[in-house]
């Protein structure tokens, strides 16, 4: 309490002009604090925008790298379905894929049509595979020119020798349908 009465009756000893210097300082340190604390909150609050954008670029790349995957998927699916003649068939398919010398069977079965397009189904039975075999006709298949599905796969070992494989496909080969057909 007795340095608040020094301060008072130093305050009221003083001239008037340096009463009035003394209190337009404090005035301006307390128009600067409020300065600075509206400058620091719009500061933090660019911050806060900038890293909330940042975070929605990130996410834009992504999906801008996603789109890009799926559009080379696409133009990459048409292509293939380009590649697809009228008197293609699962067999010739599978003819294309090279197995030559060992015993295929190929019963056509019935496909089915959606969308504006058709699946030409055939069930493919192939005799003594080795387990590479099977590999590389499913990858031949897969990545091959022409669109096929495997829609089914049964692979059996052989009683008389287990390295060899017993394997029967369900193949879709799927073809655009032409108006003359809808």
């Amino acid at each position: 309490m007795k340095r608040l009465d020094f301060l008072h009756d130093a305050f009221h000893e003083m001239d008037h002009r340096v009463r009035l210097r003394w209190g337009i300082g404090i005035a301006l340190i307390l128009l600067l604090a409020i300065i600075w604390s509206t400058v620091s909150g719009a500061i933090s609050g660019l911050s806060r925008k900038r890293t909330a954008r940042e975070a929605e670029l990130t996410e834009l790349m992504l999906l801008k790298q996603r789109y890009l995957n799926l559009k080379k998927e696409s133009e990459r699916l048409a292509n293939r379905l380009a590649a697809v003649k009228a008197d293609d068939s699962p067999g010739r398919v599978m003819e294309e894929a090279g197995f030559k010398g060992k015993p295929v069977q190929i019963r056509p079965m019935k496909g089915e049509e959606r969308g504006g397009l058709q699946e030409d189904l055939a069930e493919v039975k192939i005799d003594g595979l080795t387990a590479n075999e099977l590999v590389n006709l499913l990858h031949r298949l897969e990545k091959g020119t022409k669109p096929v599905i495997l829609k089914k796969l049964q692979v059996k070992t052989r009683f008389d020798d287990p390295a060899k494989l017993d394997a029967t496909l369900t193949v879709a080969l799927i073809k655009t349908v032409t108006s003359e057909k809808r």
